[in-house]
Formats: C-alpha cells, sequence, structure tokens
C-alpha cells in the first residue's frame, strides 16, 4: 500500500514514518505539511492511504479531506488527532477513522487494515460537528483527474446550469457538482442569492441597473458581465447596497 503522511509537525511525521516502516509492507511514497500540499502530492503520487492531520497551516485536513472526495478514485483517509473526547464523538457518529496523538503501533496498524474512502456526507458532517469553523477556504474542481482549487475570495459569482454550477473567478471559470442551496449554506456570509440560478459576492458587486427590456441587473466590479435579479430578490439586494456603500 503507497501511504502518504500529512503533518505540519516533523517530529509527528518522523514519527509514522518509523512506525510504518516497522509494521513492513507499506511504501511510504511522500510527505507532505499543509492540505495544498497534500492535494498537489495526492494528484502526483497517487497515494492508496493519507494519514491526515487534521489541525495544518493554509489548509486543514477536513478541507483537504472534503476536496479529495471530490476525485473519481479517491484515496482511503485515515486521520490522525489531538482532539478532545467531546470532538471525537463526531469521528465516530460519521464511521470515519481516526487515530488519536500520540499514536501507538497497534492502533495505526488496526487502522490501516480496516482503511478505507470517506464519502462527501461523511466529511461535511464532521466539519459541522467539530469545534471549529470548517467553512472551506477554497472550492475544487477536476480537472483531467486532478484536482483546481479555487480561493472563495477569488470567486465572483456561482451560476447553476443544467446539473452543474458554473464558479466564476479571476482566472476564468470551473464547473463543480455542488447544488447552489448546498453553497449559499456554507458561504452565507460571503455570498447572497440574486435570482433561483445565482449566488454572487457580496465583496463584488458594484450596482444594479435597469436594462431597455426593464430587467434589473447586478453589475460586479472588475468584470464586464451583469447578472440577472429576480423580483423576488430585487428587495434584499438594494438594501444590501445600501449597506455596503455606506
Amino acid at each position: 500500500m503507497k501511504i502518504l503522511i500529512a503533518d505540519d509537525e516533523p517530529l509527528a511525521r518522523s514519527r509514522l514514518r518509523r512506525i510504518i516502516e516497522d509494521i513492513g509492507y507499506h511504501d511510504i511514497v511522500g510527505e507532505a505539511t499543509n492540505g495544498k500540499e497534500v492535494l498537489t502530492q495526492s494528484g502526483e503520487l497517487k497515494p492508496d492511504l493519507i494519514l491526515l492531520d487534521i489541525r495544518m497551516p493554509q489548509m486543514d485536513g477536513l478541507e483537504a479531506a472534503l476536496h479529495l472526495s471530490n476525485l473519481d478514485n479517491p484515496p482511503a483517509i485515515i486521520f490522525t488527532t489531538a482532539f478532545s473526547e467531546h470532538a471525537l464523538a463526531a469521528f465516530g457518529s460519521h464511521a470515519v477513522d481516526y487515530v488519536l496523538k500520540p499514536i501507538r503501533r497497534e492502533r495505526l496498524e488496526q487502522a490501516i487494515q480496516k482503511a478505507r474512502k470517506v464519502n462527501r456526507a461523511q466529511l461535511v458532517e464532521l466539519g459541522h460537528n467539530d469545534e471549529t469553523d470548517h467553512s472551506r477556504t477554497h472550492i475544487s474542481a477536476q480537472i483531467s483527474g486532478n484536482i483546481r482549487l479555487v480561493p472563495i475570495e477569488d470567486i465572483y459569482f456561482f451560476q447553476a446550469e443544467q446539473k452543474y454550477t458554473t464558479v466564476r473567478y479571476k482566472e476564468g471559470e470551473v464547473l463543480i457538482d455542488e447544488s447552489l442551496k448546498s453553497l449559499e449554506e456554507e458561504f452565507g456570509d460571503r455570498f447572497v442569492r440574486i435570482h433561483r440560478n445565482a449566488l454572487v459576492a457580496k465583496n463584488y458587486m458594484d450596482a444594479l441597473e435597469k436594462l431597455p427590456s426593464g430587467q434589473w441587473v447586478v453589475k460586479m466590479r472588475g468584470l464586464d458581465t451583469a447578472l440577472e435579479v429576480s423580483r423576488r430578490h430585487m428587495t434584499g439586494i438594494r438594501k444590501l447596497l445600501k449597506q455596503l456603500s455606506r
């Protein structure tokens, strides 16, 4: 089994390496120090299993696992954690395996033997049950079998189109298979619904404009594209723009 070790602490990575080498029958293909490195190395090294620390800088383990779950063939994941007993109850309730630090050989060997892939629903619920806020810092799209990360702060809008959602951001656009409803629930503090098929970033909203046809659109800073505002959402958008202009 090809294993990727992910932990921001050098001593923790060294301990895991020693234990795995002692267990034998496994190949350590790489080490990562944060969630972004995990995603990059997963694409390059194709590990079967990732030993994934939860609290890491730049991107934590839960978010990295969420992005990995979008792959057609995601690796199995075992979380490594020093969480409190209260927080660990969420792991057990969602059938996500973990090993508690300081890690013991017997417990890690047991976890490896039953390592399995976790699905997106499990990870989302786990994030909701954790003691910290786990709104993602990035949206991910699968491009040619690899993960492309889009920073939330760079996104202008989400727009639903048939079975997919278009993510328009500073460097272009990508398609994802997440619903506007789930995106609105997760990022409602940053984005606002202007139409049944569109969520726009509050920070990039510039002005309302009435077209000759009588239709109202919202103009976005940095974009030539204007997005239709439905009659249902007009009052709320007017109020929001007044607040943002103060």
